[in-house]
């Protein structure tokens, strides 16, 4: 029996405590704050969950191999990996394994061993089976097709996660608000704005954000701002001052969109979903998502694409072009996103 009913959606609760905790969701209270950085949370529980980003407090210890987690649900995942089934253990890291053979996989990613190398460009993997999904780049092949709708895929688990777009699928549920997702990288992106966690950096100047496509705009900023002032080094001060900063433009309609940023100015308005835009040509694009437009055509394999950056982009896994390099070790990459991820792991 559910006495205590909420008006706005009709969702029954056994006590009157758990009906007042979800009406926040309708009302917007978040009452919990954190004393460290101010932000504002509806749950007590979640509000502790975030602090361990200040405090670095990690409570849950596993007692097989010692290693601390920040939340319970982490620490069961662990603990799995410590199962009478599986007896074969990894000394750099205690996870566990059933077979010898899947130790000896796994290791590969302490030692950095990559055996399997791509006769066609030369990266290598640690596994064959990931090696004989990279060599479907090159071979074009997509060997799992949705029912629904015809479409192919490289791997099988895109196909899986595609086809829930069609069921309604989701299967991802957030243990602090009951919000659910189609994939998990999205939830895992959703809990962060539960927590505060922001896990990618910009080098340049220190600047956070809680997912890599954030972080990938944010850096673009800077290698614009780049090239701005190197611009401007060639070809003298321009005549079109900036009221908000020191940097100048040589035409007027420059000036214009520049100051954009600086006021927050969005006047073009997208008539389909009326999302907003600094710049009419960031509205163009945008538009593409509706009219399904795929302007820029690869000359290689006749692929299109609704943006310029995006086929520049695609047309490095032709070129093998790998223009972002990696300061600590080297290792060039096709893409900033793929640079990214590399430097998590120094």
């Amino acid at each position: 029996e559910k006495p205590f009913t909420c008006h706005e959606c009709g969702k029954g609760f056994r006590v009157g405590s758990a009906l007042n905790k979800h009406q926040r969701i309708h009302t917007g209270e978040k009452p919990y704050k954190c004393a460290d950085c101010g932000k504002c949370f509806r749950l007590t529980s979640t509000l502790s969950t975030h602090r361990k980003i200040h405090t670095g407090g990690k409570p849950y210890v596993c007692l097989v191999c010692g290693k601390t987690f920040q939340l319970s649900a982490y620490l069961l995942a662990h603990q799995a990996t410590h199962s009478a089934d599986n007896p074969f253990q990894c000394l750099a890291c205690g996870k566990n394994f059933s077979l010898r053979r899947y130790l000896a996989i796994h290791q590969r990613i302490h030692t950095g061993e990559k055996p399997f190398k791509c006769s066609v460009c030369g990266k290598r993997f640690n596994r064959r089976s990931t090696l004989i999904v990279h060599q479907r780049v090159h071979t074009g092949e997509k060997p799992y097709k949705c029912p629904e709708c015809g479409k192919s895929f490289i791997m099988s688990s895109d196909l899986i996660s595609h086809r829930r777009i069609h069921t309604g699928e989701k299967p991802y549920n957030c243990l602090h608000c009951n919000k659910s997702f189609r994939l998990s990288s999205h939830l895992t992106r959703h809990q962060r704005s539960h927590t505060g966690e922001r896990p990618y950096k910009c080098l340049d100047c220190g600047q956070s954000y809680t997912d890599s496509s954030g972080l990938i705009k944010h850096k673009k900023m800077h290698m614009e701002k780049k090239q701005r002032t190197s611009q401007v080094a060639h070809q003298g001060e321009g005549r079109y001052k900036c009221p908000y900063c020191s940097k100048s433009f040589h035409a007027k309609s420059a000036q214009v969109l520049h100051r954009a940023t600086h006021v927050g100015e969005r006047p073009y308005r997208c008539s389909k979903c009326e999302k907003t835009f600094g710049h009419s040509a960031s509205l163009l694009k945008h538009q593409r998502i509706h009219t399904g437009e795929r302007p820029f055509k690869c000359p290689n394999c006749d692929k299109c694409y609704n943006d310029s950056s995006t086929l520049r982009r695609h047309r490095r896994s032709h070129t093998e072009e790998k223009p972002y390099k990696c300061p600590s070790c080297g290792e060039c990459f096709g893409a900033i996103a793929a640079l990214l991820k590399h430097q998590r792991f120094h």
